[in-house]
């Protein structure tokens, strides 16, 4: 926690470590973690990254639109008003009985739907919008 806090000192932007954080993962899960990066860039050009809590990417656009955390075996995409986006194809897969948040637990092999993963990243955005209104 320490070397994260220093590095943001040191002038490093949130996507810098955000890429740091990736290479230093070295297996799948940096894979996995680039390439559902690159999703949500390609759904909102206008998301901006930060690096939170105890390293943490988060991604937003009007507020927060999602976190993604790596832990030994999966890695975690946890949107904060999840339970608010419809969901017809069933990317969430995880907190399914919560109030506010709904999660994509990806594990090693897993395939995202790509075109329903970005609609979620869209329709995040769409209602921070809202909120902010």
């Amino acid at each position: 926690m320490e070397k994260k806090k220093a590095d943001i000192k040191q002038g490093k932007s949130p996507s810098q470590l955000i890429t740091e954080r990736i290479a230093e993962l070295g297996d799948w899960r940096g894979e996995t973690l680039a390439h559902v990066r690159k999703l949500i860039k390609e759904a909102d050009p206008n998301i901006t990254e930060e690096w939170k809590w105890r390293g943490v990417p988060v991604w937003y656009d009007n507020g927060m639109v999602c976190t993604g955390e790596s832990y030994k075996d999966h890695v975690k995409l946890t949107f904060h008003k999840g339970a608010a986006i419809k969901d017809p194809k069933g990317v969430f897969n995880a907190g399914l009985d919560g109030n506010a948040r709904r999660a994509i637990d990806l594990y090693e092999g897993d395939k995202i739907n790509e075109s329903a993963f970005k609609e979620i990243i869209r329709a995040a955005v769409t209602l921070n919008s809202k909120r902010k209104k």
